[in-house]
């Protein structure tokens, strides 16, 4: 399981003295601990992998702002902690493997337009959390939509 990861990870990163690798996976853990609380329920491992892939928009997003704002220090440990993130969720999908699972959706749910882009992505998110950008894949389905 990947709780057990992150925390088996954890000890290492302890003993080790890797303290800005063990203060990501704590982070991690606490959000992690923290929906547990709040819904009162076990998180598998597809949930852990919806935080995660949370965790790593978050980032993205914070990185553009300190980007804009200069503070590349910032942007710099956002970045960092994205990897010690993505090195819990599955490996990344190629563009093509994306547009593949894409037209297959389309096909599969009977899409024909704009309207029926909640079809889509709903049935493209269990296949593709953490293993994508979930806002590029929404701009790839809105565009083969469009036309």
């Amino acid at each position: 399981m990947l709780k057990q990861r992150l925390t088996d990870d954890m000890k290492a990163a302890m003993k080790g003295g890797d303290k800005p690798r063990l203060a990501v996976i704590r982070l991690i853990n606490a959000a992690i601990k923290q929906r547990e609380v709040d819904e009162r329920v076990e998180m598998d491992d597809q949930q852990v992998l919806a935080i995660l892939d949370k965790m790593v928009k978050q980032r993205r997003d914070s990185i553009a702002q300190y980007e804009q704002a200069g503070r590349t220090e910032l942007a710099e440990q956002e970045q960092f902690e994205i990897t010690i993130i993505q090195d819990y969720l599955p490996a990344a999908l190629s563009e093509a493997e994306i547009i593949t699972l894409v037209d297959e959706a389309i096909t599969s749910t009977g899409a024909s337009s704009m309207q029926d882009m909640g079809k889509v992505m709903g049935s493209l998110k269990p296949k593709l959390q953490g293993r994508a950008d979930m806002g590029a894949v929404s701009g790839l389905i809105k565009q083969k939509l469009a036309g």
